[in-house]
């Protein structure tokens, strides 16, 4: 059944690519003046559910996980600016022949190039399969030792010229893709985006999720898994996998009030996630003061520390860190540096350097 699936959505993203098909994903507005510069074809075969652009910044390199004909990219390529560079990974040979098509008359219209198609499964962005195609052209594989000597050559690719570096890109966007990926490779999915993150950098995905677990006679119906459908995980363990793939601050951006669509009475939505993955510690730091400013009476960090509104606690450097990037909008203070004299013993602490009763050392 596995095999049934992945060639569904091969087959049927293969026909999309020739001609527009309705029926795959929800319609999406974007700012109508970034897409003058698309072409037409593109623009008319285009799939998604979400806008993960809108939180790409001017001079980041971004990666579209399942960047389909490329639309986008083109938009990405936009906002980024001529600074900036975006990189579009997907597995189908007609997709990433519509999107490379485009690409000579975008450069031309926005006046610089800053965008590449490359061909991978999102769930191993480690493996070039442009480089395993004109592999197996000039060595078909016949026998079990040119197939240990194939999956010898693609281990050294993955470790030594991987098609995406570790630490790479600045914000990995999808957009109604996630739920296309196989069960059994979802985990390594999430993995992946959180390898190729630099540090303080993000995820923002937008995937359709289904309000509850998604029953087996539908989660093994080509069509449906095909269309969006029943390979969408449910949307708690969805926003709850980034955290186990070791990102942090996960937030709901945008949550479709209704479902798009609901089936034998599961409702299937959209969302859009964004997740950071954190920033290394301070190396001449061990442990990190901060303060809650609220508007909670406390909240938990990722990492298990709990943080009282108005009360100053000692956090690991790392959790520290963490908590002074973007996604907390200030809501979290650093009590370091000039601050730390003056706030000593504002939690509690003694002279000697004891702990009081809200530090969480």
């Amino acid at each position: 059944m596995t095999m049934d699936l992945g060639s569904a959505v091969q087959q049927r993203y293969s026909a999309a690519a020739q001609e527009h098909e309705p029926g795959l994903c929800c319609p999406v507005d974007f700012e109508p003046a970034l897409l003058e510069v698309i072409p037409k074809p593109v623009l008319e075969r285009d799939y998604g559910c979400g806008d993960p652009v809108s939180q790409v910044h001017p001079g980041e390199t971004v990666l579209d996980l399942g960047s389909g004909g490329g639309k986008v990219c083109f938009i990405a390529a936009q906002v980024t600016g001529k600074a900036g560079r975006v990189i579009g990974v997907d597995v189908n040979d007609d997709m990433l022949g519509l999107a490379r098509s485009a690409q000579a008359e975008v450069a031309e219209r926005l006046g610089y190039a800053n965008v590449e198609f490359r061909k991978g499964r999102i769930e191993d962005l480690r493996l070039d399969l442009s480089r395993v195609d004109a592999y197996l052209a000039e060595n078909p594989v016949r026998d079990h030792a040119g197939l240990a000597h194939l999956e010898e050559t693609m281990a050294r690719w993955r470790a030594d010229e991987p098609l995406v570096a570790d630490s790479s890109i600045d914000s990995v966007i999808s957009n109604c893709v996630l739920n296309l990926v196989l069960p059994e490779a979802k985990q390594r999915m999430f993995a992946e985006i959180a390898r190729v993150l630099v540090p303080g950098g993000r995820a923002v995905i937008s995937d359709i999720v289904a309000d509850r677990d998604v029953p087996a006679e539908l989660s093994s119906d080509p069509h449906l898994w095909s269309g969006c459908y029943s390979g969408a995980m449910r949307e708690d363990r969805f926003v709850h996998a980034f955290a186990a793939a070791g990102l942090t601050a996960t937030t709901v951006t945008k949550r479709d009030a209704g479902p798009w669509k609901t089936i034998s009475g599961v409702g299937f939505r959209s969302i859009t996630v964004t997740a950071w993955k954190p920033l290394p510690p301070d190396p001449t730091e061990a442990v990190g003061r901060v303060l809650y400013a609220g508007p909670f009476a406390s909240v938990t960090t990722d990492s298990g520390h709990v943080l009282q509104r108005g009360l100053a606690a000692s956090v690991p450097a790392e959790v520290s860190a963490g908590l002074m990037a973007e996604p907390y909008g200030g809501r979290v203070l650093s009590l370091d540096g000039t601050d730390k004299a003056r706030s000593s013993l504002s939690d509690g602490s003694t002279p000697g350097g004891g702990c009081g009763p809200a530090c969480n050392c």
